[in-house]
């Protein structure tokens, strides 16, 4: 976050999981696997002061060109030029869900009680494609998020079972993002994308 040097245009393609996916497994969908992938994304990797972000939204480029279209035809208030100013991405990212797992394990100490763990898993892959000759840097992260219960024996017995906690899918989200990014910044510090 330091990090004073050039930056990199990038425009983001892809985030999260695909409608098709979603179809096979309806319990992604259900549990929000995937979604708010962007909005981490965007977060963290503009929180690295080293990408400016492109837009990849048609809608939004084609307001852009109307936009210019009405300051030139002189029908605005204010003029625009954008006339060799807009900005292309040296990267494409795409950044896919590879692995969603929910685990439970129930301990059982005699001195202390029953400890049930529900453990959230999810695995990112990012894909920083070269928009001039289509070479990939690409990694992956798995990030894990806990929900513990204690009981001791004196609880009532009847206790429901740990019940899912949506956070922690955000909470693996952000750790398998922020490994899998540190992973590539340091191969593109490797290639020399950035000195450092």
């Amino acid at each position: 976050m330091d990090y004073e040097g050039p930056k990199k245009n990038i425009q983001i393609l892809k985030c999260g999981i695909g409608e098709e996916v979603y179809e096979m497994y309806p319990e992604l969908k259900e549990k929000r696997v995937g979604l708010g992938v962007a909005n981490i994304v965007l977060e963290y990797l503009d929180n690295l002061n080293r990408f400016e972000f492109t837009e990849d939204k048609t809608e939004i480029k084609n307001r852009m060109v109307k936009q210019f279209q009405a300051s030139q035809a002189g029908i605005s208030e204010n003029k625009l030029d954008g006339r060799g100013k807009i900005k292309l991405a040296h990267y494409f990212v795409e950044i896919e869900v590879y692995d969603y797992s929910v685990s439970e394990d129930e301990t059982i100490n005699l001195k202390d009680g029953i400890k049930d763990n529900m453990v959230t898993r999810l695995g990112l892959q990012v894909r920083f494609t070269n928009a001039e000759n289509g070479s990939i840097i690409a990694a992956s992260g798995l990030g894990e998020a806990k929900t513990v219960r204690e009981l001791t024996f004196l609880s009532d017995a009847t206790v429901d079972p740990v019940k899912f906690n949506q956070s922690t899918v955000s909470i693996a989200t952000k750790k398998a993002l922020d490994i899998a990014c540190a992973r590539i910044l340091k191969r593109m510090v490797d290639k020399k994308v950035f000195t450092k």
